[in-house]
């Protein structure tokens, strides 16, 4: 990441332009003196403008991505047609510094991993540009907590309770399934990553934490911890999961048709699903707020037999509190049809 002159130059303006107020200690320990008023705010990475997007649209500088079609259409206009700023963090960063400045923010927020890596960006970003950066843990466990957090450094406290409360409604609801089964009786989960579905996410890694949060268990914790990691089919047979779950429309197609995949106890039973992927993925693309709805989805595919009521009406009001939006019939029938297909 690099920074020009000219930007550097300009930077102090930028710093200048509110008085600022007492020092907000964000999830790293750090303390980042915040302007009075956050009128903008730009997300570093994809999981921050999905928060921010959901507590307020208004304040969004921009998204780190170009919107595909198929996400557009769940979205309106106004928020869906910002312009796209690149990302600071993570693979594929393309925003550098002087970009930044360019679209005038108020505050950074970075939403995600805190770790020395990012503490240390953070640092170095708010020393070149004067704009006070903020780093919130992204673990999906702090979802409620970080909706009020954010809500109350951004001026938006009204509308991080609201959220912070309907995140806790949605987990507790889930929590009382998961409570209700033994160790022993939860289902032995494969998280399959892009079109060969070989690629999954270890012990401890942000990608799976939905999968034990709703009552399964990673196969792929018996490598350990880490992030996302590659495996081979032959890892994937002995493991011989229950449940298989993917983002992936290209490894369903094969799972279905490979025989290779044919002796998965997940491909006997007729187990496998795929997630909805529109406006944002349900599992972890990116690993933000939308995982959401994503665990409770997860918690009706391991434990059907707990929920008798519909999940539409869950899956409207989620879209509607966290994307502004609630999906129209023919989205909505559309999804619960993609959620009830399966291998």
């Amino acid at each position: 990441m690099t920074v020009s002159r000219r930007a550097l130059l300009a930077a102090p303006f930028v710093a200048t332009a509110a008085r600022a107020q007492p020092a907000f200690v964000d999830d790293a320990n750090r303390r980042v003196i915040l302007p009075t008023t956050v009128r903008k705010v730009f997300a570093a990475g994809p999981p921050a403008s999905i928060l921010l997007f959901a507590l307020a649209p208004e304040k969004l500088a921009g998204w780190t991505t170009e919107w595909r079609e198929a996400e557009r259409a769940f979205v309106d206009p106004r928020w869906a047609n910002l312009p796209v700023t690149g990302r600071l963090t993570g693979r594929g960063g393309s925003a550098n510094l002087e970009e930044v400045l360019k679209t005038a923010p108020d505050l950074i927020l970075d939403y995600g991993t805190v770790s020395d890596t990012y503490v240390s960006l953070a640092d170095r970003v708010q020393e070149q540009t004067r704009i006070p950066v903020l780093l919130l843990d992204g673990r999906f466990d702090l979802i409620a907590r970080s909706f009020r957090r954010l809500g109350i450094a951004i001026g938006s406290a009204e509308a991080g309770e609201r959220l912070g409360l309907d995140a806790e409604v949605r987990l507790a609801r889930v929590d009382a399934v998961v409570a209700r089964v033994p160790q022993a009786a939860r289902p032995r989960v494969y998280y399959g990553r892009n079109p060969d579905g070989l690629t999954t996410g270890l012990g401890g890694s942000i990608n799976v934490e939905t999968l034990g949060r709703a009552g399964g268990v990673n196969v792929a914790d018996a490598l350990g911890r880490g992030g996302l990691a590659q495996v081979n089919l032959e890892q994937v047979l002995a493991w011989d999961p229950e449940v298989i779950v993917t983002t992936d429309p290209r490894f369903l197609s094969r799972i279905r048709t490979d025989p290779q995949w044919a002796g998965v106890r997940a491909r006997r039973d007729g187990r496998v699903h795929l997630s909805p992927p529109n406006p944002f993925g349900w599992i972890d693309f990116p690993p933000s707020t939308n995982r959401l709805i994503g665990v409770e989805w997860l918690t009706r595919i391991f434990y059907p037999e707990e929920f008798p009521e519909p999940f539409g009406p869950s899956v409207a009001s989620f879209y509607e509190a966290h994307y502004h939006r609630a999906p129209s019939e023919a989205q909505l029938a559309a999804m619960l049809d993609t959620l009830q297909r399966m291998a």
